[in-house]
């Protein structure tokens, strides 16, 4: 009988070398962390489509920003719900709203975390849509990007180390970035959401910062989950405008265009493993049908092999953890 010149599987037997011909490496520090905040809660409000996540007060939100600093995560992703909305997503450029008060409360307590602001009207507005509205229910583009610089400006000045446009209005990244090096802001950098897709893994989110839509769906501006080349468009686009990071939401569903970016542009990647991917796990977990553990890790040491060098996902505080054990 003859046998093989190569068994691969040599390297596998013995669980020193299989550590040491591991290709993949994912470490706490390329993790994010993201944070709903509320203008109205006195204590943190549990969301129910998304078991461990909180809507947390301003004055409390630096308990799970400590408690994820501490297993090494740098990072944190923070979505604003306003107490009051209107049509024109007013609250989300005031100084004084819920997210500058909770940068402001977070810098103080908690100075050396990165604080990373999401950039969308979808929580702020009255029919829950990402721009303005004509009187058709029509989105208007342009009329929408100085209401995203000046919410941008406002989290900048209150103490945001970077901006996370996620609102898919064609223009943003270049018209955010005069806008902020207009206003001695041209070190802030910004992490584009650029080819964010229209997904049906959104929807434990809408629940967590109140953003859904009031009519209609949001297909008119975010991408359609059938284009690849298009994708790569978009973010070309953002890449050329300004942005210094480029993000692929939602993840495990998009590796593919995770690794053509990783292989198309010199930038950091970022990939959002989204809600619905951390519910899924989650309630399969907790039926017994998975180990939450290996499905987590699995998950996103998959988002890292195709090319995400930063990972924002609900998992962050637990993964950097069991990280730690598999080092």
């Amino acid at each position: 009988m003859g046998f093989p010149t190569h068994r691969p599987r040599r390297l596998r037997e013995d669980p020193r070398t299989r550590m040491m011909a591991r290709e993949t490496v994912l470490a706490a520090r390329q993790l994010i962390l993201p944070l709903f905040v509320s203008e109205e809660l006195s204590s943190p409000n549990p969301i129910k489509a998304m078991p461990g996540n909180f809507q947390w007060p301003i004055g409390m939100v630096e308990r799970p920003i400590r408690e994820a600093m501490e297993v090494g995560i740098p990072a944190f992703l923070l979505f604003g719900l306003p107490v009051k909305k209107d049509s024109q997503g007013s609250p989300s450029w005031d100084s004084d709203g819920v997210v500058p008060r909770a940068l402001r409360h977070i810098r103080k307590v908690c100075p050396t975390a990165y604080l990373i602001t999401d950039v969308c009207l979808c929580a702020y507005t009255d029919h829950g849509h990402c721009g303005l509205l004509d009187g058709e229910g029509h989105i208007l583009n342009d009329e929408t990007l100085p209401i995203l610089a000046k919410m941008a400006l406002a989290h900048v000045q209150a103490g945001a180390d970077m901006v996370a446009p996620s609102d898919m209005m064609d223009g943003r990244i270049g018209f955010i970035r005069r806008f902020l090096d207009e206003n001695g802001f041209s070190r802030t950098p910004i992490m584009a959401y650029s080819a964010k897709f229209a997904s049906s893994f959104y929807g434990p989110f809408r629940e967590a910062a109140h953003s859904a839509p009031q009519a209609g769906d949001r297909r008119g501006y975010q991408m359609d989950p059938a284009n690849a080349r298009e994708a790569l468009q978009e973010l070309r686009l953002d890449f050329d405008e300004g942005a210094d990071v480029l993000m692929v939401k939602p993840g495990i569903a998009y590796l593919d265009i995770i690794a053509a970016a990783r292989k198309e542009f010199p930038c950091p990647i970022s990939a959002y493993q989204v809600s619905g991917e951390f519910s899924m796990i989650k309630a399969a977990a907790e039926k017994g049908w998975i180990d939450e553990k290996a499905a987590v890790l699995e998950s996103l040491i998959s988002l890292h092999r195709a090319g995400a060098d930063w990972i924002i996902t609900y998992f962050a505080r637990e993964a950097a953890v069991w990280l730690k054990e598999i080092a």
